[in-house]
């Protein structure tokens, strides 16, 4: 029997996955993945902060020429942490056994990742490409979606709003404007977009081809198995500078200093909304009738569920309290508070974490165990379980 057999059948279904860090050379960690602040700069100061952790990734991060293979993909490791292998290969010799006849026979691959996003100060405005920009550099199109966890938001970093596509009423001539001064200073591409206040436990949904500059709450990204972006703003808040290659990133050689396609590539409906906030954001919905849920020790919503690819949920088990939960498609998770037991699997919050060390706090759970329904144990007479889980496929709540 190989490792990836092995693995999988010692844990019935249930993978237990190894942190997985990513450094992003353009941006500054905000120390709060629970990264000990002494490997925030691990990799070394040209590759960048790590701030970044990725969740049930098969997907490779792009970043850059010294970016090592398996950068940003997930490991599945032995319960004594002597075997591991990639998430991938499970995915590879697995098939439909892991993720679900559904997600392989539709995408053929595990199809999305999900991350936690934490920098101290805002991202520049930057797009998405939509699937019909992304084939064209050899990817697929990205949506995401984005909520911010209370637990990990002790303080809200330099910048806690997001710019959002553009005002109403803007034209594609002025965008164009800003992106043909992208090398001369601040291309004031930001006067034209409306910043929104970030509110903690709320989410919003982002779809490919959305401008959007990321505020400085620590969040989590669930989104579809794609790398793909480009950097429309050339100067940051306190000075920060965006250099011109990324501009031009996951464009086609032909269309390399093509502003019109840079144009092209944005889903202008969509970001001339005039009623973006209502039709974006996303706040908690009950899976179940509340009083049903507590009654059974538990309490479950929607927190990312506007996307017919990707989705999430965010589960609490109540102290003192065992509960068995089904699902209807494969899924990864990650732990945000409390700790006790899972399927025999021991599952925990760690305070903080050394680069390198293996935790207990990321699973993912086949679709025949999600199904079937796994027990969660809380043994705690005052701390909830606390745990995000992310899924591809598309929701429950958006098929009825």
């Amino acid at each position: 029997m190989n490792t990836v057999n092995r693995i999988f059948d010692e844990g019935g279904g249930v993978l237990r996955l190894t942190p997985t860090w990513v450094p992003r050379a353009f941006c500054r960690p905000g120390m709060r993945i629970k990264l000990h602040p002494d490997d925030a700069y691990k990799l070394g100061l040209e590759r960048g902060g790590i701030d970044e952790r990725w969740f049930a990734s098969t997907t490779h991060a792009e970043n850059g020429p010294k970016t090592p293979e398996d950068e940003g993909m997930s490991y599945a490791v032995s319960r004594d942490g002597k075997e591991k292998a990639l998430l991938a290969e499970f995915v590879e010799e697995l098939k439909a056994e892991l993720i679900g006849e559904e997600i392989y026979n539709q995408y053929g691959k595990w199809p999305m990742f999900s991350k936690f996003f934490d920098n101290m100060g805002p991202l520049p405005h930057h797009v998405h490409h939509r699937d019909e920009h992304a084939k064209l550099v050899g990817c697929e199109g990205k949506p995401e979606m984005y909520f911010f966890p209370s637990q990990l938001n002790n303080y809200g970093g330099e910048f806690p709003f997001t710019f959002f596509g553009f005002k109403p009423g803007t034209t594609k001539e002025q965008v164009k404007e800003c992106l043909m001064n992208f090398t001369k200073g601040d291309n004031k591409l930001l006067d034209l977009s409306t910043a929104y206040k970030l509110t903690l436990d709320t989410g919003w949904d982002v779809p490919p081809g959305v401008l959007h500059a990321p505020g400085s709450l620590c969040t989590y990204e669930p989104q579809f198995a794609s790398d793909v972006y480009a950097m429309y703003q050339s100067v940051l808040y306190y000075g920060h500078t965006v250099s011109e290659d990324l501009l031009w990133k996951n464009c086609p050689q032909d269309k390399l200093g093509d502003f019109d396609y840079l144009v092209d590539v944005i889903d202008w409906d969509l970001n001339v909304d005039e009623h973006f906030a209502e039709n974006r954001m996303m706040r908690p919905i009950p899976v179940y009738p509340e009083e049903e849920m507590k009654d059974a020790g538990y309490y479950e919503e929607w927190i990312c569920y506007r996307c017919p690819q990707v989705y999430a949920k965010r589960l609490i088990v109540l102290p003192r309290t065992a509960v068995t939960i089904r699902d209807d498609h494969a899924y990864g998770f990650i732990m945000l508070q409390g700790h006790g037991t899972l399927d025999g699997f021991d599952i925990e919050t760690p305070a903080l974490i050394r680069y390198g060390e293996q935790t207990n706090d990321e699973f993912f759970v086949s679709a025949k165990k999600a199904r079937e329904g796994v027990t969660i144990f809380n043994p705690s007479d005052a701390d909830p379980i606390v745990m995000l889980k992310h899924f591809a496929g598309t929701p429950a709540i958006l098929r009825k």
